[in-house]
């Protein structure tokens, strides 16, 4: 299954992940263009793989394994290289560091649930935490270089960014203590009652 089309999807937002942090390092305007393209379209695999692998009914382990793993590595390295290149203000670091370390709390979660065959259901809310996080990467990958050379400098880009990255943070909390308290309850009880119900390979519906 590795060479299916919803786990090559998947495996190119990782093969991304290089390119993306070697453009937004050289601080120029068509760089910073071409790497919110490129995240762009790594965002948008993050929903066609999923639907594919539904659709053609290619759900494997190796899909449901990889695809949080991508999200994250792609979330994770998009925002180090935004704080090392001081793209976020002083304020912007905060949410960045609540989406991070969320991150490892869910990974941290998710590996021990595995262990007693129980999933993390993907709720709702965890769908528009997802969108916040990528549209707010997205307009701070741009910046107001983009916006310049792109003809619309007057559009205040970075500060809509850092906007979404707050509200993205906020969902980031709310989701991070569903998840953690689902994961209490089930470190406190007898142990597992049944099967995992884990979400299938589903682009941006990752916990």
């Amino acid at each position: 299954m590795l060479t299916a089309l919803p786990n090559l999807l998947t495996l190119s937002r990782i093969a991304a992940i290089p390119l993306l942090v070697g453009l937004l390092a050289l601080r120029l305007p068509w760089a910073d263009l071409a790497a919110t393209l490129l995240f762009a379209a790594a965002a948008i695999t993050d929903y066609f793989d999923g639907w594919l692998a539904r659709h053609w009914r290619q759900m494997s382990d190796f899909g449901r394994m990889l695809d949080p793993i991508a999200d994250k590595l792609l979330v994770g390295a998009a925002l180090m290289v935004l704080v090392g290149t001081n793209r976020l203000s002083r304020f912007g670091l905060y949410p960045a560091i609540v989406i991070m370390l969320r991150e490892i709390l869910v990974s941290g979660l998710r590996e021990y649930l595995a262990e007693t065959r129980v999933g993390l259901p993907v709720t709702r809310l965890a769908k528009w935490k997802t969108a916040a996080q990528l549209a707010s990467l997205g307009a701070l990958i741009a910046g107001d270089g983009t916006a310049s050379l792109l003809g619309i400098g007057f559009v205040p880009v970075a500060a809509i960014g850092e906007g979404l990255l707050w509200l993205a943070a906020v969902l980031t909390l709310l989701t991070g203590w569903d998840y953690l308290t689902a994961g209490l309850r089930h470190a406190a009880g007898p142990g597992p009652s049944s099967p995992a119900h884990a979400p299938s390979q589903a682009g941006g519906e990752r916990p």
